[in-house]
């Protein structure tokens, strides 16, 4: 019996983008198509098969522990991208500004998909959800040097609605317009997930 169930959720590629050094800047630069391996977008600052660990899992590790690398590719929806900018005061925000790999149009409540969620391309390519991207600090400067005086505002705004992280399950190449079909883990949600939220330290 499948574990993922599939859905007849679809989303459409807006926007792609890869950050090449993101020690250079942050900023995305737009593609029509990525190539996607097992490493990720090939050319992408946040690609490979493994990854430092940050201070998003310091929880489990000491930073620039080496781990699997899960967040290969940064996803937002243009949905949430429009209320952030609408939070923020702004008419809107270039996906660029904000470091990402893949916009995408058509799924409600894009940031709180299930981990281990699945989308797949018309060709098979195939990217696993891992958890929803906090927002941070970053993406302020850059929207700060484009429209001055708003920057601050970026990581309240964004907060839950930043999309989600992913990696590359199947290989394959993406482009602007393909259709991803959504698929879910057939299984409920924990039972436990608020008292174990509650404890967390």
């Amino acid at each position: 019996m499948p574990a993922l169930k599939k859905t007849d959720y679809t989303a459409e590629i807006v926007w792609l983008g890869t950050v090449a050094d993101r020690d250079a800047a942050l900023a995305s630069a737009p593609l029509q198509s990525l190539d996607l391996s097992f490493a990720g977008p090939a050319n992408e600052a946040h690609g490979g098969e493994t990854r430092p660990s940050c201070s998003r899992v310091l929880g489990l590790y000491p930073r620039d522990t080496p781990i699997r690398n899960v967040r290969q590719l940064s996803i937002l929806s243009e949905e949430e991208l429009q209320a952030i900018a609408g939070k923020m005061g702004l008419d809107r925000i270039d996906p660029a500004w904000l470091g990402m790999t893949m916009l995408v149009r058509g799924i409600p409540d894009f940031t709180h998909l299930p981990p281990s969620s699945r989308l797949q391309g018309p060709g098979g390519c195939t990217l696993t959800v891992d958890m929803e991207n906090r927002p941070c600090q970053l993406p302020a400067r850059v929207i700060e040097d484009h429209r001055p005086g708003f920057g601050k505002a970026f990581k309240q705004a964004a907060e839950g609605r930043r999309g989600v992280t992913a990696w590359v399950e199947r290989e394959g190449r993406l482009t602007v317009g393909d259709t991803l079909r959504l698929f879910i883990p057939d299984q409920p949600a924990w039972s436990d997930i608020g008292l174990a939220r509650g404890m967390a330290v």
